[in-house]
């Protein structure tokens, strides 16, 4: 069992699956958990203290090219450190940066956005601005624009951020995508039960070009405390949040309980689709995680500073439910493959191989073959979250019904870092269930 306190804690995923959980409050501020993967004995938590150099409350992490984790930030955080460390991360490394975005009560740059880029950086998003970090020198590359409206997106006027899916089969390009959140006053009016309407704006940014802006885009409905995950399909969910408010305790209302499919490579207004309606608020401290089935799922909910379960107007919820997006609607089973064997192991730039059946199998340039890491999801940002579209599919016919690809592996351990994944073999549209790889130099 977990024996300090975990409570707006971060984490990532170790190459070898072990899960690393970093700070949290009181006891578990400077502390590191993890759990290594197990077959269910001596399946425990192991938790080393004050490894962390500061106290990470409200942090991010991120998984790097070289197996280390980066915790960025914090509440009156304003640098990152490594874990596991070497002889030159034994230190913290100050980065203005999260000083400057910092608003009055030193909030709006707390659960900072970050993403590895596929040329080894890192963009860090806090406020309403965004820099790109050579971690390795401690220098700023780059400062974005600002995204239009002056308003902030990081908690706790939490947005949600996602990194857009990177192709391999085409110029490599790096686009974030940034959604909703507060206005920049209404965190302090919640005290007078005054809650401000949502931000409904989501702004696009492509990191790969020097003089990229933003062009923005208005969701159906304003949002705050929605989740953003990548769907095997390529399509972006929105899921859980309020539309009026800002995120803590009894701080928004009333929830949003329809969901959205935003699809990015549709036409510019053509891209956001509603979906049916949940019976069940998700409100502050909800998440939502994609599964290995292609379902979303979602759980939690717990409004108050206490377990409160009757009396007041959003109970604590504890329950789990399930999404299911529209591609596992059964009018689509004709066209979702199912993979029979696949290697187990990817090396990079290595061709590998995998047999899928399908019912109906319409061409060969209907397939592709996607990968998404595992994320930790909290106060609606999914850390190291990030999908590739491998290179070079071949399709080969085997027998009736059934055929083999050949791709290759992730080309760098920066489009890709080492370790597990899901990987979907996509046929028109429609994702095969995930089956578990993992992204290695040599076997």
């Amino acid at each position: 069992m977990v024996q300090t306190d975990t409570w707006c804690s971060s984490g990532a995923v170790l190459p070898n699956g072990t899960l690393v959980q970093t700070g949290g409050y009181n006891d578990g501020d400077h502390i590191i958990r993890t759990i290594e993967p197990c077959t269910g004995e001596n399946c425990d938590w192991f938790e080393l203290p004050r490894t962390l150099i500061q106290r990470r409350w409200y942090s991010t992490d991120h998984i790097l090219p070289d197996a280390r984790i980066i915790v960025i930030g914090g509440r009156k955080q304003y640098n990152y450190e490594f874990y596991p460390k070497n002889s030159r991360g034994k230190s913290a490394f100050r980065l203005q940066f999260l000083k400057s975005t910092r608003d009055r009560k030193d909030e709006n740059n707390l659960y900072p956005f970050v993403f590895l880029l596929p040329d080894g950086n890192l963009l860090i998003f806090a406020n309403t601005r965004a820099i790109i970090l050579n971690y390795k020198k401690n220098q700023v590359v780059r400062e974005l624009p600002s995204i239009p409206g002056d308003e902030p997106r990081n908690y706790p006027s939490t947005g949600s951020a996602v990194l857009l899916p990177l192709d391999e089969n085409r110029p490599m390009e790096a686009e974030i995508m940034v959604c909703g959140g507060a206005p920049r006053r209404a965190y302090g009016l919640t005290a007078n039960m005054v809650y401000m309407k949502a931000l409904s704006s989501c702004g696009r940014i492509s990191v790969s070009d020097d003089n990229g802006r933003w062009k923005m885009e208005t969701m159906p409905t304003p949002r705050v405390m929605s989740d953003m995950l990548i769907l095997p399909n390529g399509d972006i969910l929105i899921i859980n949040g309020a539309s009026r408010g800002t995120a803590g305790w009894d701080n928004a209302r009333p929830p949003v309980t329809r969901t959205v499919i935003y699809r990015p490579n549709m036409e510019r207004y053509n891209r956001f689709s509603v979906m049916k309606a949940s019976s069940r608020p998700r409100l502050y401290h909800s998440s939502a995680i994609l599964m290995t089935d292609g379902r979303v799922l979602v759980g939690g909910s717990n409004p108050q500073e206490n377990y409160n379960f009757t009396g007041v107007e959003f109970p604590t919820d504890l329950s789990l439910e399930a999404f299911y997006p529209p591609f596992l609607a059964r009018k689509h089973k004709h066209l979702k493959p199912t993979v029979l064997s696949i290697d187990e192991i990817l090396i990079y730039k290595k061709a590998f191989s995998a047999t899928f059946t399908v019912p109906r199998f319409l061409r060969m340039g209907t397939v592709s073959i996607r990968i998404i890491a595992p994320s930790f999801t909290t106060h609606s940002f999914s850390m190291n979250q990030r999908m590739v579209v491998l290179k070079g599919v071949v399709v080969v016919a085997v027998s009736a019904n059934t055929y083999r690809f050949t791709a290759f592996g992730p080309s760098t351990k920066e489009i890709a870092p080492p370790g597990y994944y899901l990987l979907f073999v996509v046929h028109a549209g429609i994702p095969s269930s995930g089956m578990w790889v993992k992204i290695q130099d040599s076997t």
